[in-house]
């Protein structure tokens, strides 16, 4: 079960990646030589911080609501100081051998649109929200899906990541049936 969870562990690290790499396409550029990356949500070029924390703001009840552990959340990305573009944890679902992420950061929803790495989008209803979800390229298996909605301070993203080991099993319960189940059930705690 050990290598299930690392192999989880490390397609979640690719969403952020995916995630990250999206927000950087066409924004560096080379100063004396050296590379130097603009606009990348780093805590020194001055953007602005993610308002709402997935991490800590979302109550038991709510991860209840979702059908994951609250006991076993692992942080992605949650910096503990200064400001900060993304802000990613995840759980272990109780439903299946599959990882939930929620995400928040103050990109716009159309950054994902923008995004070379990603593929397959479709429109998708959430609560309110014009949803979208979408996959990764390097996800061969396709044992990833996102799902974006819009936020008054950017998006929020839910992200199923299935267990590799248990990849024979998807067909019962694709990855992006099972994202927009949960996007469904998260929606109504999440701030507009």
């Amino acid at each position: 079960m050990r290598a299930s969870a690392v192999s989880s562990r490390g397609l979640v690290a690719l969403f952020a990646g995916v995630a990250l790499v999206g927000a950087v396409v066409g924004c560096s550029s080379v100063v004396d030589g050296n590379a130097r990356t603009e606009g990348a949500g780093s805590p020194t070029n001055g953007e602005r911080s993610v308002k709402f924390n997935p991490c800590t703001e979302l109550s038991a009840d709510a991860l209840r609501a979702i059908k994951v552990d609250p006991g076993s959340k692992d942080t992605v990305t949650d910096p503990p100081t200064g400001p900060a573009a993304w802000r990613i944890c995840q759980w272990r679902s109780t439903e299946g051998p599959y990882q939930v992420s929620v995400a928040s950061s103050t990109r716009p929803q159309e950054d994902v649109r923008r995004n070379e790495t990603v593929t397959d989008f479709q429109p998708v209803t959430i609560g309110a929200r014009s949803g979208l979800t979408y996959r990764d390229k390097t996800d061969p298996d396709q044992l990833i899906c996102y799902v974006s909605m819009p936020s008054q301070d950017g998006m929020f993203n839910v992200v199923v990541a299935w267990h590799y080991s248990e990849r024979k099993s998807i067909s019962q319960a694709p990855p992006c049936d099972l994202a927009i189940r949960h996007a469904k059930a998260i929606e109504p705690f999440l701030p507009n």
